[in-house]
């Protein structure tokens, strides 16, 4: 995958197929200590001990439809390449949990990539499932969630086609922010 938005949409799925009805992304931008944390959490069915041991194999998949399961391993290797790390924790009927932590100086870091078109494109295509995301760049932070959204639209449904390239904006423009309260 070309940048971090792509992975996080990959193991974001996974949690939709793992019938999880709250997903939270969390980003952590830390520049003076060369730190960037993605976190990940889902309510969703979980993993068995034995799964969660396998899971870092790229010919471990429960998908049926290809027999190869790429995300986590090549997510695992692209944080390790810059000197970080991933984490994964899951209990069988309660969720998962994924932390990610990578050096964003180093020249092998993947770029953010389009996490705006993300997030707007996963809270209007499942609107059923609670999303929770924020990111924080040093001090200031932006933070959005499907029940405000669902507040704020009056009862506009979060897959009309009109609602993408609002929350796409509301988003944008809010980490756009999130950058420049960090350079001033």
């Amino acid at each position: 995958m070309k940048d971090l938005s792509l992975h996080i949409l990959d193991i974001v799925q996974n949690s939709v197929v793992a019938q999880a009805t709250i997903i939270s992304i969390g980003i952590v931008v830390d520049k003076k200590n060369d730190y960037l944390g993605i976190t990940i959490a889902d309510n969703g069915n979980g993993m068995s001990p034995a799964l969660l041991q396998r899971v870092m194999d790229p010919f471990t998949t429960t998908r049926t439809t290809r027999k190869v399961g790429l995300g986590l391993p090549l997510l695992k290797q692209n944080a390790e390449r810059t000197g970080g790390s991933m984490d994964i924790k899951s209990v069988e009927g309660r969720g998962t949990d994924l932390m990610v932590v990578l050096k964003p100086s180093h020249i092998d870091c993947l770029p953010m990539g389009d996490m705006a078109g993300v997030v707007a494109m996963l809270i209007c295509s499942y609107p059923n499932i609670n999303f929770k995301f924020s990111h924080r760049v040093g001090a200031n932070e932006f933070a959005i969630s499907t029940p405000e959204l669902k507040e704020a639209l009056d009862g506009l449904p979060l897959n009309s086609p009109s609602v993408y390239p609002l929350i796409k904006e509301l988003v944008s423009s809010n980490l756009d922010e999130l950058q420049i309260g960090e350079l001033g």
